[in-house]
């Protein structure tokens, strides 16, 4: 038996297969390295979270620029390639985005693309008036104070339970707003006035009804319980002390309706003088009898509440002591007794 010959490539053959090896191994190499720049998470900032804007008009390519240089991707020009092949150049949203962990570059695209902004977290607590109210939201990067002012005017925001409003006092309500970054003050006092509607309901206008008072007195009264009772479960308590003191035609004598009437005229120090008392502002309940011509701040849910559903009983004075909680009296005697022992 005889071996065959041997089969040799020709010397161009082989170069070509070589060739041909050659630029899969480099097209392998190059999607490999485009894969792991696309997908692998990248992280290249020292902050715990970074909060990036896209503000209106920015190109892709500054955009990429911004991301590389906050170190949240890892190359611009990736990043301005891949938006072109996906067709995204014109795609992506301006707003605020936060970045927490490491992300890929596909990820900063479709979270970009998506318009998945940050929300900013913003609590507004029970009993601020307009001007402590705007000042929260000012400190937190959104609107100015004039620009509140201007917006808790529109007071056709309110005109159907209250039409003798001058300002939106008292319905700026309570709450914890998610806003994103470049929300107008006429927006953010839109939202609160919605949130105060979606609590106040047809069965609290009723029960307003049955007591025969507007939701403007209703709102009033929730707000000087707001402002002197710090327990919840004496708002209704200090609600009852209020409606019987109306009843009987005796002045409310309410420290924080003085204290609204003085800062509406000058910056308040912290003490009530009696130059204060003897204010003459139709606020200030302890010259003027019934309740002062509106609300003094933005009563909560337990406020309301409390105004609409006083306690069945015959109090008629209260007294702090000093720890936030109160003592209930029926008679002045008993007051005075009171007064002497936590207030002397």
């Amino acid at each position: 038996m005889t071996d065959k010959p041997r089969t040799r490539l020709k010397p161009g053959l082989f170069y070509l297969l070589a060739s041909i090896a050659g630029v899969c191994l480099i097209a392998t190499t190059a999607l490999s390295w485009l894969w792991l720049n696309l997908n692998v998470p990248y992280r290249n900032y020292r902050e715990e979270a970074v909060l990036f804007e896209v503000s209106k008009g920015r190109t892709v390519k500054g955009i990429g620029e911004d991301l590389e240089s906050r170190g949240i991707i890892q190359s611009a020009d990736l990043f301005w390639l891949y938006t072109r092949i996906k067709g995204k150049t014109r795609a992506l949203k301006a707003g605020e985005y936060q970045f927490d962990h490491p992300v890929s570059l596909v990820e900063v695209v479709l979270k970009l693309d998506s318009g998945d902004v940050y929300y900013h977290r913003v609590t507004i607590p029970e009993g601020l008036d307009i001007v402590e109210t705007a000042a929260v939201f000012v400190a937190a990067g959104f609107g100015s104070h004039s620009e509140f002012e201007a917006a808790t005017r529109l007071v056709d925001l309110v005109a159907r339970i209250d039409p003798k409003a001058e300002n939106l006092e008292g319905y700026l309500f309570p709450d914890t707003y998610f806003l994103t970054r470049g929300t107008s003050a006429l927006e953010v006092v839109r939202r609160m006035v919605t949130r105060f509607f979606e609590f106040w309901t047809e069965d609290l206008d009723k029960r307003a009804e049955e007591l025969k008072m507007s939701p403007r007195q209703v709102v009033t009264l929730a707000s000087l319980i707001e402002k002197e009772a710090a327990y919840v479960q004496e708002r209704e308590l200090v609600s009852a002390v209020f409606h019987n003191r109306l009843a009987k035609g005796m002045r409310l004598a309410c420290d924080p309706t003085v204290i609204y009437a003085v800062k509406q005229i000058k910056e308040y120090d912290g003490v009530i003088n009696r130059s204060d008392l003897e204010l003459d502002s139709p606020y200030n309940t302890y010259l003027y009898p019934g309740l002062p011509p509106g609300p003094i701040a933005s009563p909560g849910a337990e406020s309301i509440s409390a105004a609409l559903n006083p306690v069945d009983t015959k109090y008629l004075y209260f007294v702090s002591k000093n720890d936030g909680s109160h003592v209930f009296s029926e008679t002045y005697a008993l007051h005075s007794r009171a007064v002497q022992k936590y207030q002397r």
